[in-house]
């Protein structure tokens, strides 16, 4: 099998997850969530835009309800014994099938929880799974469960979120010997991408974000190509991916003289990382990381070019996003514990002035201090 994990691993934890479902008190958990699908089992695929579904029971026991394109997929790259198919036809609604596969696993009448929050769900898919389970048993909305134990990361799980880091500075360095005036976004991208590919690395699971000139100023990727003039400034940010986890990075490279606006900007968003590397450890919440990026920015006059958020959690994600549920924002209660992975971003956007300011990469945290995983400085990059 395809498995990026010893068994020991997965089994440690169906623990943590049976466990906290006691705690619960679920007797089973409707896994639509690919991450988590991935993250108990190995079961890896793109398949979840699609109805499929990982019924866990509080005893461990887990089948997969699928669609038949995803039959060999999981026994290939999982742990998952029990696979079931539902048919593709007219009007189809693989709910029914799930319902009757509850009533077979003895859950008629018990607690279950759902992953609502995924993408993994749709709006359709949740109005035909409440309507089939209102009256078989007490739902209940669990999509942060699994999500909240993958926050903490085991020593193989660090191996490979610090491979991916590894992946990252390499498409940092591709990209640098190409940035110049007179060169094409396209290849810019194409020697990022392609350097993560060679290094053995994956499709990251959101588009990496390329923008320049005026562009420079959007925190999302959109079709379109441009050449860099002799003046510019280009915004990048994208992830090395090992095994789907990630480790993000961000810059703002300036080409050719560097304005006083840009080293303004560049100097709040150094300063501001520093003064998160204080707080960005046990001890200290989610929301004291943002609140410290958004007490220096407003010092400084920054309110209205900043965020509402200054990065989040990274781990082993599929499309559309490379975030977790969990981010730096206003009044998140989220502890720091050791062992997180964590992508801290400052992004300015100043549209009166046209210029745009960006600096982050990825922090392991430790019972101290937090450690950088890039081999890159933060350094302002000029060309």
């Amino acid at each position: 099998m395809a498995l990026h994990f010893d068994n020991s691993e997965y089994a440690a934890r169906m623990n943590r997850l049976t466990e906290r479902m006691r705690e619960e008190k679920l007797d089973a958990l409707l896994l639509f969530a690919q991450e988590s699908m991935y993250w108990l089992t190995g079961y890896d695929t793109f398949g979840y835009c699609f109805f499929q579904t990982l019924v866990v029971k509080a005893d461990g026991t887990m089948t997969l309800l699928t669609r038949s394109a995803d039959l060999r997929q999981a026994r290939h790259t999982s742990i998952i014994d029990n696979v079931l198919v539902w048919v593709d036809r007219v009007n189809a609604d693989p709910t029914v099938d799930l319902r009757n596969l509850l009533n077979d696993m003895d859950l008629l009448g018990a607690r279950i929880g759902v992953e609502y929050d995924t993408h993994g769900m749709t709006g359709r898919v949740a109005r035909l799974l409440d309507n089939q389970l209102m009256s078989f048993g007490q739902i209940v909305d669990a999509s942060y469960l699994v999500s909240g134990l993958r926050l903490i990361k085991s020593s193989a799980e660090i191996a490979y979120v610090e491979r991916a880091a590894a992946l990252a500075d390499d498409a940092l360095d591709a990209a640098l010997q190409i940035i110049r005036p007179g060169a094409d976004e396209a290849d810019i991208l194409a020697a990022m991408q392609g350097a993560i590919f060679a290094g053995g690395g994956d499709y990251p699971a959101n588009e990496f974000i390329i923008g320049s000139g005026k562009d420079a100023l959007l925190c999302r990727y959109k079709a379109g190509r441009r050449k860099l003039d002799d003046k510019d400034q280009l915004t990048l940010e994208w992830a090395g991916a090992s095994a789907h986890y990630h480790a993000a990075m961000m810059r703002t490279v300036v080409l050719g003289d560097v304005t006083s606006r840009h080293r303004e900007l560049y100097t709040a968003c150094l300063e501001t990382i520093k003064a998160i590397e204080q707080v960005l450890r046990p001890g200290h919440t989610f929301g004291d990381v943002f609140d410290t990026h958004a007490k220096i920015m407003d010092d400084r006059g920054l309110t209205r070019h900043r965020l509402n958020a200054c990065g989040y959690s990274l781990g082993a994600r599929f499309s559309p996003s490379w975030m977790e549920h969990q981010m730096f924002h206003t009044g998140n209660p989220q502890e720091i514990k050791a062992d997180m992975s964590l992508f801290v971003h400052m992004i300015i956007m100043d549209s009166e002035r046209g210029v745009a300011m960006s600096l982050g990469h990825t922090y392991l945290t430790t019972e101290e201090a937090p450690r950088a995983l890039s081999r890159h400085p933060l350094d302002l990059i000029a060309r």
